[in-house]
């Protein structure tokens, strides 16, 4: 997924801030929080999308969802809002929550496959390869997409290993296509 560079900036600037203020914890807490929602949430999308809404208004919506959240984050998406960048909001949280997990060494991993596996074979798919490193802490996310037919993609990173049916017969596709 791209990520915009005002996202990158908006989180590299928490993420000082944050390091310097010792609040880097409680805010990647908070943070975590923003994503969830924003992601479960088709309405709050909606009303901080919609153009013809003020931002006065959407800092009022604001304060009362995230009154629990500490000044920093307040702060922080008050700014995005008035700043009308509103729609990076989700974007720009999770660029923080990747750059704390980037300095605590955690993985985050991908794995697509075709149907729902146990935890036992997703354990065998993560031992089988060398992408993932064993003795480091990882963030693992599933996904499941008919689409690939059968096998697993796997991503670490900036690395992939496709090892889908769908692909497979792409490939075998294009075999013949040059024969």
């Amino acid at each position: 997924m791209l990520t915009s560079k005002v996202a990158k900036r908006y989180a590299q600037g928490l993420l000082d801030f944050t390091k310097e203020s010792g609040q880097t914890d409680a805010v990647f807490a908070e943070m975590k929080d923003v994503v969830k929602l924003m992601s479960e949430s088709k309405d709050l999308n909606k009303f901080f999308l919609t153009p013809y809404i003020d931002a006065n208004k959407k800092t009022e919506v604001a304060n009362e969802i995230f009154k629990s959240f500490s000044p920093v984050s307040q702060n922080l998406i008050k700014l995005i809002i008035k700043n009308g960048r509103e729609s990076q909001l989700k974007n720009v949280a999770q660029q923080f929550i990747n750059k704390v997990e980037d300095i605590n060494g955690i993985q985050r991993i991908t794995l697509t496959t075709a149907t729902q596996l146990s935890n036992e074979n997703i354990e065998q798919i993560l031992k089988s390869t060398n992408l993932v490193n064993a003795s480091a802490n990882f963030d693992i996310k599933v996904n499941v997409n008919p689409a690939i037919l059968g096998g697993y993609i796997l991503r670490v990173g900036d690395q992939q290993i496709d090892a889908s049916v769908k692909s497979q017969l792409n490939k075998i596709k294009k075999d013949f296509q040059l024969n």
